[in-house]
């Protein structure tokens, strides 16, 4: 596991504060809560990515949806661009 996934791990967690990430220990825990297990933050990691695939996905299905109704009406996204739009 990389630093990065650990800190996503930890936000993923509720942890946002109170934590210091070097290489891939936890350093400094300052929360009351007892610092997670390297198994619940690697499962907090696997919800990050799907939640991140998740959310880039509907953005993808948006501007399809998008450039969908654009072409209904006979305009592209450079249309729309060119008045300022």
């Amino acid at each position: 596991m990389q630093n990065i996934d650990i800190v996503n791990g930890l936000l993923q967690l509720g942890f946002e504060t109170g934590w210091v990430v070097n290489g891939t220990e936890i350093t400094l825990w300052e929360n009351p809560e007892s610092i997670p297990t390297i198994s619940e933050i690697a499962s907090a990691v696997e919800r990050h990515k799907q939640k991140q695939q998740a959310e880039a996905q509907a953005k993808a299905e948006a501007k399809a949806a998008a450039q969908a109704k654009l072409a209904a009406l006979g305009l592209t996204i450079d249309d729309l661009t060119a008045l300022g739009l």
